[in-house]
């Protein structure tokens, strides 16, 4: 029995290397890269290899030898399947995620969905500067505007700002500071040097995502219950 799956574990890594030096060229086993495969066919191998020795361990119990080496086979199955449809599986998660968490992006190629708050707004999580800061979509807002509060957190300089800049807020006018943020980032969609306006403090209580950062993508909609940002290849 041993030996047996020891043979099968030789032939089987042998003919994969057969496959690689064949497909070289192409680049591509099916549905994956060569590299890919490679990966793929040397976590089989180690599984198989654990099974194996799982045999060795059980080989006076033929019944629970038998268990463990299809327990190790299933787990085989799933793992290929699972890492040749990684990108789907991740795809799907992302969307269920968009549901369960208000102003999560889910990407879907240079296109990210967030679904609609149950207040009926759309909180979109971004980063800016690196710094993670939440906001509100307001196609209403000329820029993207920040408290005080989130500008600190992308390390913008607040002791230098001058608030020239008239706006009109739920509080009424007041004025904003003009800045440019070096790197704002929704998702996998990312733009640069974006115009944006820094809220005197206390006349803000929600960071607003406004046409400065919207008027670069290539586009953007709001379909039933999703916003949907497009962003350039």
């Amino acid at each position: 029995m041993t030996s047996r799956l020891l043979w099968i574990l030789i032939f089987g890594i042998v003919g994969a290397v057969i496959v690689l030096v064949v497909r070289h060229e192409a680049g591509t086993v099916g549905p994956v890269s060569t590299g890919e495969f490679a990966s793929l066919v040397f976590l089989v191998s180690l599984l198989l290899f654990i099974g194996s020795g799982i045999v060795v361990i059980f080989r006076r119990r033929l019944s629970e030898a038998l268990e463990a080496a299809l327990f190790w086979i299933v787990a085989a199955a799933i793992l290929a399947v699972g890492y040749t449809y990684r990108y789907e599986l991740k795809s799907a998660g992302e969307r269920v995620l968009a549901e369960l968490m208000p102003g999560y992006g889910a990407a879907r190629g240079r296109s990210v969905e967030i679904a609609r708050g149950r207040a009926g707004e759309f909180r979109v999580a971004t980063l800016v500067n690196g710094a993670p800061v939440p906001m509100i979509l307001d196609t209403g807002a000329s820029a993207v505007v920040l408290t005080q509060e989130a500008a600190k957190a992308a390390g913008l300089p607040l002791e230098v700002l001058s608030y020239t800049v008239s706006v009109d807020t739920a509080n009424g006018r007041t004025r904003a500071a003009p800045v440019t943020l070096d790197r704002i980032a929704v998702g996998d969609i990312v733009e640069r040097s974006v115009p944006a306006l820094i809220a005197q403090p206390g006349q803000l209580k929600s960071n607003l995502l406004g046409m400065s950062f919207l008027n670069r993508l290539q586009g953007w909609e709001v379909r039933g219950e999703k916003l949907i940002l497009r962003g350039y290849p």
